[in-house]
């Protein structure tokens, strides 16, 4: 138990981290705790970084105020130190879960992920939440002795089951359970729940800010969520002297903080009824203990539904969608046709056999930012026509 008079008892606490696979020597690093320098580790990651140049839900903005992975890791991180700093959770792992959620997201987002999946079916296919686990325990490579970040095992696990147990683990997901010993079966801590909602919570609303700043969404046209239709009346009410066009903004705030005292109040209720007591009686509860009422869980399906087929299915994201496709696609087939199109250091380190080669390959695209990979495959496959906004 943490010596914090805030922290509850079935806190994860840094004190009792089950540690990490390789030994180290904090050394005269400053006073952070194991869960604190986790999350720096993230932040100052290669992979991090490249988070600014890849795809939420518009593929490649042109646009500086559209959100890209890293501006929605950033705030899908203040949601959830809000709500684990409320619940007397540890906000530091709670960060750190937060903030690498997406570092295995390959560029252009699920559309980039789809054709990825595509081209390495043979091998296993790729999965963004097994590679985030790759990408993380061997990929990045800023110590001279040992690949990885060598993140706690709480913050691997986190990572790793954020929505749930896992039953099927995908071949990036088994390795590094393999290595790790990461439970797959078992939920993870309060906090890597808080994470997975907090996610849910800010491009559930961001993505609609967004949506109407781009203008593939009206007012009009999300007033058939009922959820979103009642909070527009709570602020027009509230601001009734204001234009119509000035509460956009005003309705995202109230919805985000809606939802967030939603689950506040239902994760209190189900941690009551679960009785635990401490960190690795939450693991063993058999049930996620944070979570959205069922009338908010309800409601959140609903404007999920409407997102789908109103933003992400959007006629010109499709055709942006499309293009994306065909970038990723078209730069696996050049690098595994001829893998000297490689760079040498990438070159260096191929394997010799299979399935290595396809997984490696992978890896480089994986990690290419929107803008870098369209650079490559004009370089190794051609010149492409672009949709707007690309």
């Amino acid at each position: 138990m943490s010596d914090s008079p805030h922290r509850a008892r079935w806190a994860s606490d840094p004190a009792c981290s089950r540690g990490r696979l390789h030994r180290e020597d904090s050394g005269d690093r400053g006073p952070r705790d194991a869960f604190q320098r986790d999350r720096d580790r993230i932040i100052h990651s290669i992979s991090f970084r490249r988070l600014r140049h890849k795809t939420q839900v518009f593929l490649a903005p042109d646009g500086d105020h559209f959100r890209v992975r890293l501006t929605h890791s950033l705030e899908v991180a203040q949601i959830g130190r809000t709500i684990a700093r409320t619940l007397g959770l540890n906000e530091d792992l709670t960060e750190a879960l937060c903030l690498a959620h997406d570092i295995g997201h390959p560029p252009f987002g699920h559309a980039g992920e789809d054709a990825l999946r595509a081209a390495t079916h043979a091998h296993g296919g790729f999965d963004h939440n097994g590679h985030t686990l790759r990408t993380l325990m061997r990929i990045e490579r800023p110590y001279p002795r040992w690949p990885g970040l060598n993140l706690t095992w709480e913050t691997l696990e986190g990572l790793a089951k954020h929505n749930g147990p896992v039953r099927r683990p995908g071949w990036a997901l088994a390795e590094a359970d393999a290595e790790a010993a990461l439970a797959l079966d078992s939920y993870a801590s309060l906090e890597a729940q808080v994470a997975a909602l907090a996610d849910d919570i800010a491009y559930d609303n961001h993505d609609i800010d967004d949506g109407l700043r781009a203008g593939l969404l009206t007012l009009e046209q999300i007033m058939a969520v009922p959820l979103v239709a009642e909070g527009w009346d709570r602020v027009a009410a509230r601001f009734a002297d204001v234009p119509r066009a000035r509460l956009a903004g005003e309705l995202i705030r109230s919805q985000i903080g809606a939802m967030v005292n939603d689950l506040i109040a239902e994760s209190r209720h189900r941690i009551g009824a679960a009785g635990v007591t401490n960190v690795a009686e939450v693991r063993a509860a058999g049930q996620a203990l944070i979570a959205f009422s069922p009338a908010m869980a309800t409601a959140e399906r609903e404007l999920k539904r409407f997102m789908y087929a109103n933003l992400y299915h959007h006629p010109r994201q499709l055709a942006a969608a499309g293009a994306a496709a065909q970038v990723v696609a078209g730069l696996f087939a050049a690098y595994r046709d001829d893998p000297a199109r490689l760079p040498e250091e990438w070159r260096a380190r191929l394997p010799e056999h299979e399935p290595g080669i396809t997984r490696h390959i992978a890896d480089f695209i994986a990690g290419m930012t929107d803008r870098y990979a369209i650079a490559r495959y004009r370089e190794v496959v051609g010149a492409i026509d672009l949709p707007e906004g690309f």
